[in-house]
């Protein structure tokens, strides 16, 4: 369990670049994948049911700060590559993204963990370029392959600042299955760590 308390890089700088390709001139869309779907913290002027290829969501990124603590580590969300994801795709108007950037990197890029991509997003209203947040195998918040009785382990001691994975864990489960999305891994995931999936409190 080796997610560093300290940053990766400095956020800054990719803020920048993230800023530089965006442009300005056209509204801004991210894309939730897991908290942001049912905690977006901004305001945005539409959303939409979206699919990205070649990435797709798994609790494999340690947390020792939001859902865990140093001596009991807890998981987050990522999107890894490979396969697909399904999500939502938020669109923020143009004239308030630079504001919605500024909190969302307060909130998901303390540390620099993230890889931010653009990435193309399928819809039904039409494609679109999205923003999301990826995270690299390589990086030292990856956590590998983990064994139900270490998902079990997690789920059972692992608390942070916004809670305990698990809470984290089944919220993300019952939003998904609100906007009509089955993560069939997350499910039995959930059950193999003998965590039935209870309605969140």
């Amino acid at each position: 369990m080796t997610e560093p308390l300290m940053p990766v890089r400095d956020p800054g700088p990719m803020l920048e670049q993230v800023l530089a390709a965006w442009g300005g001139r056209s509204d801004l869309w991210i894309f939730g994948y897991a908290s942001l779907i049912w905690r977006p913290d901004f305001e945005f002027a539409e959303q939409r049911a979206a699919r990205v290829q070649g990435w797709h969501r798994a609790l494999k990124m340690w947390s020792r700060v939001n859902r865990g603590t140093p001596e009991y580590p807890g998981l987050v969300f990522a999107l890894l590559s490979g396969g697909s994801c399904q999500g939502v795709a938020f669109r923020v108007h143009r004239h308030e993204a630079s504001e919605v950037l500024s909190r969302l990197w307060l909130r998901e890029m303390v540390t620099g963990v993230y890889d931010p991509r653009w990435l193309h997003c399928r819809t039904p209203q039409g494609p679109i370029r999205s923003l999301a947040f990826t995270l690299s195998r390589h990086s030292p918040s990856f956590t590998g392959e983990l064994t139900p009785a270490q998902y079990r382990q997690v789920f059972t001691q692992s608390c942070g600042r916004y809670g305990t994975t698990h809470d984290y864990a089944h919220q993300t489960l019952h939003s998904l299955r609100a906007q009509g999305i089955h993560d069939r891994a997350l499910q039995r995931l959930l059950e193999l760590a003998g965590a039935p999936a209870a309605p969140p409190k």
